[in-house]
């Protein structure tokens, strides 16, 4: 199997993995909805993004693709603890406004990341990518 996609496959739906057996330990129990849940620890966007930036670099070096998937990295990462946790914060806020005015509606929102759940999913990455390279 290409070494890329290996690694992009192991480092992403390992976090996720990681992610579920992290909840399932915390809850004693695991929805659907925990399949697919974003936010939480560690980030697989995180692992997905680092995981495909370092091995196209030990696979090609400073090439083009490399540039390219740094700057996704880098966008990636930042919206993960960025963006998306200002916005579930912001979710929060709005549930417990329409609690409190008694409002009957469902929202839904998702929380970003926290700057150590990137980190993690990072590490995760970095680590896994230099693993697949090195097997």
């Amino acid at each position: 199997m290409n070494k890329i996609i290996l690694t992009i496959f192991l480092a992403g739906f390992g976090a996720q993995l990681l992610k579920l057996i992290i909840l399932l330990v915390q809850h004693k129990t695991l929805r659907w909805h925990d399949l697919v849940v974003t936010g939480g620890m560690p980030s697989s966007h995180s692992a997905f993004v680092v995981s495909l930036a370092t091995i196209i670099f030990l696979e090609e070096g400073a090439s083009t693709a490399f540039a390219v998937s740094l700057v996704l990295a880098f966008i990636v990462l930042r919206d993960a603890f960025g963006v998306r946790r200002t916005v579930g914060d912001e979710g929060l806020i709005l549930n417990k406004i329409v609690k409190k005015i008694k409002l009957k509606t469902e929202t839904h929102f998702s929380m970003g990341h926290t700057p150590k759940q990137v980190l993690v999913g990072a590490l995760i990455g970095l680590l896994v990518a230099v693993g697949v390279y090195w097997v």
